[in-house]
């Protein structure tokens, strides 16, 4: 009966695979070639084997399902991937061939690496938009950064320089292919995967260490002039590295430990004659993009999306509650001298990197309100307006400028702003990555034993923080002077993924994918960020 049952399996997933890697080409652009798509397989052949995962507790721990409905798997559909692109291949045209097969090294890898064989650009933006029966192209970007990407990265120079910008080594081109795992391979079990997939299974440590996530989360980024022309580098996305300054990397939490969390039980890692393994990751790479994954749903026609709206509102959630449990922590201290009403409000960082980290359009905030023994605000500090803006932050009302980093506020247009501001050439505030040169302010909160004294160059703070003595590894202190007449204080710290300004500096480009973004995030504007902590007391 196993028998039948094996054969039958492996029959419809053979299937499956042929028909997944034979559709047709766009007509009118080259399709791949057989040798370039072969380096891959799809997500649904994969999924077949790797679902219908259930704990003995019942708790359904299925990898393909767990993936699907992540940002992992949604990079390259991604709405504000897609406009910020667009808007870098506008504003650099004599580059913009290189810009797109640049960003799909993290955002569409199979796609690049396949038409890296061919010895030819990758056309992201043109292999996004086309209907899925168009080729294998199209099915190689809409699947981001799919199971064939990660299980064939090689261990080779993991964590370095060299491998950052998605660099990766892949596994040794050779027929099977081969797919690292991080259990021991069981020779009966490896014959059935790769005849149902064309890859071989090979137990590789290195899928559970951090350098692992490094080679697309370190990120440097080139600044163009004009004419195409490199002017400078910006060190855009360091989380690895701040994850190696941090008390994390000491106490050898990694990257996975809190992003693919292990099941607790012992599990079946396959539905197909799988057997049960300790420490099976699970696939669900809950970050901090709550607003993007609901994006998806409400343009999963345009965007291609293939996760149930109810998976991505599961992920959504699953990424509040991680904000709200594991990412930062906000306490007040109040206290009247006199006449005076002063508060203290500590920020606690409890992620192993700064928060916000990853892409600079991220950004928390204090929310400060103080009322009167009637109920009536006396003093507001951080309030979010229904467009998505911060009242009183600079940055939100005038493009070239921005909010400074405070140590003591006591005005309520002063709003204490965790983020990162880009400078162009010329020192001015910017959105477009391919303009950026440096930081005009990175105040983000620092991780638990990170010493700015001690940052490297590419991790480093900048503005106003760098001097502030209460702004140290884990914590930064803000002081307010408030009205005699506050009773009452309420503090809240919100984050925002995508911040007022990255949106708004869309609006100029008259292209699809600018301007899809900026309606979206416009009917989203006032649920676009989200209260990570919060505390409230009354005044002695």
């Amino acid at each position: 009966m196993n028998r039948l049952l094996l054969s039958c399996c492996v029959l419809a997933l053979a299937a499956a695979f042929s028909a997944g890697t034979s559709a047709q080409g766009d007509p009118h652009r080259p399709s791949l070639s057989r040798k370039a798509t072969s380096l891959f397989a799809s997500s649904d052949n994969c999924i077949a084997c790797h679902n219908g995962l259930r704990t003995t507790s019942g708790d359904d721990v299925s990898i393909g399902t767990a993936w699907r409905s992540t940002m992992m798997a949604n990079s390259a559909r991604d709405p504000y991937f897609q406009a910020g692109l667009r808007r870098e291949t506008l504003e650099h045209p004599t580059r913009a061939a290189g810009i797109e097969h640049e960003c799909a090294g993290c955002h569409a890898p199979m796609l690049q690496r396949a038409a890296h064989m061919d010895k030819r650009e990758t056309d992201l933006l043109h292999q996004l938009a086309v209907p899925d029966s168009d080729g294998a192209g199209h099915q190689l970007a809409i699947d981001g950064v799919s199971c064939a990407v990660c299980h064939q990265i090689s261990g080779e120079g993991l964590g370095t320089r060299e491998t950052a910008n998605g660099r990766f080594q892949m596994a040794p081109l050779g027929s099977p292919r081969v797919a690292f795992g991080p259990f021991a391979v069981n020779a009966g079990r490896a014959r059935i995967m790769s005849s149902v997939t064309g890859f071989k299974q090979t137990e590789a440590p290195h899928v559970q260490q951090s350098a692992l996530c490094a080679t697309c989360h370190t990120l440097y980024t080139e600044a163009l002039d004009s004419t195409g022309k490199v002017i400078g580098e910006l060190p855009e996305q360091m989380t690895y590295y701040e994850w190696q300054q941090s008390a994390f990397y000491a106490e050898q939490r990694s990257c996975q430990s809190c992003h693919m969390p292990e099941v607790p039980e012992r599990t079946r890692v396959a539905s197909v004659l799988g057997e049960e393994r300790e420490g099976l990751s699970k696939h669900v790479f809950v970050g901090g993009n709550f607003l993007v994954l609901r994006m998806l749903d409400t343009l999963r026609t345009e965007l291609h999306v293939e996760a149930p709206s109810a998976a991505l509102d599961a992920t959504a959630r699953a990424t509040l509650q991680q904000l709200a449990s594991e990412s930062a922590t906000i306490t007040l201290v109040g206290k009247r001298t006199g006449a005076q009403v002063t508060a203290d409000v500590t920020v606690r960082n409890l992620a192993g990197h700064k928060f916000p980290s990853g892409y600079p359009s991220r950004r928390t905030w204090i929310h400060l309100t103080a009322r009167d023994s009637a109920g009536q605000v006396v003093f507001e500090s951080g309030g979010l307006g229904a467009d998505g803006a911060i009242a009183g932050n600079d940055n939100d009302a005038d493009p070239a400028a921005f909010e400074p980093h405070y140590d003591r506020i006591d005005k309520s247009d002063q709003v204490q702003v965790y983020e990162s501001i880009m400078a162009d050439s010329d020192g001015r505030a910017t959105t477009g990555l391919l303009h950026a040169t440096r930081y005009l302010k990175d105040n983000r909160l620092l991780p638990r034993g990170f010493s700015k004294g001690s940052a490297t160059p590419d991790t480093a703070v900048h503005g106003a923080a760098q001097s502030d003595a209460n702004f140290t590894g884990g914590e930064d202190t803000v002081s307010y002077t408030l009205p005699p007449s506050a009773v009452s204080i309420h503090v809240e710290l919100r984050y925002q993924p995508i911040a007022f300004r990255w949106a708004q500096n869309l609006r100029p480009f008259d292209a699809a994918e600018p301007q899809r973004f900026v309606r979206a995030f416009t009917d989203m504007a006032s649920d676009s960020s989200a209260v990570v902590s919060q505390a409230t007391m009354q005044v002695p």
